[in-house]
């Protein structure tokens, strides 16, 4: 780990808990509620703010990454958690894997995959019940990913969802993703 700056790296952490392999840790880089998009800079170790959503839009859960992960985006593995409150930027989660959203982004010519896990805080009361994506209904599903597509329009980038897959694939994404 660097010693320039004193600061920990969360990046360079473990992507799965120690005690219970089947779950994930995750690092929180934007919580619940925010209109602030945060990010981890690995080069200078803090949080950046990246972007502010306009009004009217904001994260509808905490969002974060799988640290020692590298996506096809160049980016750690994201992850939407659901919690009964939110977390806060930095804080460390360890979380069931329900699926994930499997998706592209990009222009006609450039495009690359962009997968979303989505989770469950270990110790989630409101939440206890649901063990796959499935459980969370069309409805819901539906409408984390329009916040995805929303999301990648602002940057003028489409997104596209290519499918819901369920905790096994969720699983097998990150272990391809360890770096």
């Amino acid at each position: 780990m660097s010693k320039k700056n004193g600061l920990a790296d969360p990046s360079r952490l473990k992507p799965f808990d120690s005690d219970d392999k089947q779950l994930l840790r995750v690092v929180i880089e934007t919580p619940k509620g925010s209109r602030n998009k945060f990010a981890f800079s690995p080069d200078e170790h803090m949080f950046e703010l990246k972007k502010v959503l306009p009004a009217g839009m904001a994260f509808p859960y905490d969002f974060g990454f799988v640290p020692s992960t590298k996506a096809d985006d160049g980016d750690p593995v994201d992850v939407l958690v659901l919690m009964d409150e939110p977390a806060f930027t930095g804080c460390l989660l360890s979380c069931r894997p329900i699926g994930v959203i499997e998706g592209e982004q990009g222009d006609k010519k450039n495009k690359e995959r962009n997968d979303r896990i989505i989770s469950i805080e270990k110790d989630a009361h409101s939440w206890a019940d649901i063990e796959t994506v499935d459980d969370l209904g069309k409805q819901f599903v539906r409408e984390l990913e329009e916040f995805f597509v929303d999301y990648h329009r602002l940057s003028r980038e489409q997104y596209r969802v290519l499918g819901l897959k369920g905790p096994k694939q969720a699983r097998k994404l990150v272990k391809s993703k360890m770096r």
